[in-house]
């Protein structure tokens, strides 16, 4: 048996049937392409699978797609427009806030989230609000110092730049 479902997905509407079974990330992955969203996990504890669904950083491998039926939900793939980084995203690369870039999708929509309620956040709340996101990776230095300077970014009014816009001296 299978389920109708409407989803609004980076500002697309998105109608489909799905098996009640199918977990958001599931049909983020396998019937969208989005593959931004990592199942890490399974479990919640990792935090990889971390996407924005009515504006709040959710664990998509714990929500159920009919769960979703009439929610708006972002990807990083929808977070800045095709060619650009979102002022989060930007901050993550000029801090060094990722390695391996695993958990780096499920870090910047929680970062997103955490910015729109606390725009100016203490490094220990920032370390609370990631705690649910695990990177094997670093050390959570870099991490939080990109956290630090997105909120920075955004309260000066950063909007999403183009990449080719990047100093090709700061890839080094």
């Amino acid at each position: 048996m299978r389920v109708p479902i409407t989803l609004t997905v980076n500002s697309v509407e998105r109608r489909a049937e799905v098996e009640p079974r199918t977990l958001l990330v599931q049909y983020l992955r396998n019937e969208l392409a989005l593959t931004g969203a990592h199942i890490g996990c399974e479990t919640s504890q990792c935090g990889a699978c971390t996407v924005l669904m009515d504006g709040q950083a959710v664990k998509s491998c714990t929500i159920l797609a009919v769960q979703a039926d009439g929610s708006s939900v972002t990807t990083i793939e929808g977070l800045a427009p095709v060619g650009t980084l979102h002022p989060v995203q930007q901050a993550f690369w000029n801090e060094h806030g990722l390695q391996c870039g695993f958990c780096t999708p499920g870090m910047v929509l929680s970062t997103v989230a955490l910015l729109v309620d606390d725009p100016d956040p203490s490094e220990e709340s920032i370390r609370h609000e990631l705690d649910g996101n695990i990177c094997r990776c670093t050390g959570y230095h870099n991490i939080v110092r990109s956290v630090q300077t997105a909120a920075k970014s955004l309260a000066a009014g950063a909007t999403p730049e183009p990449l080719l816009s990047r100093d090709p001296a700061q890839a080094r």
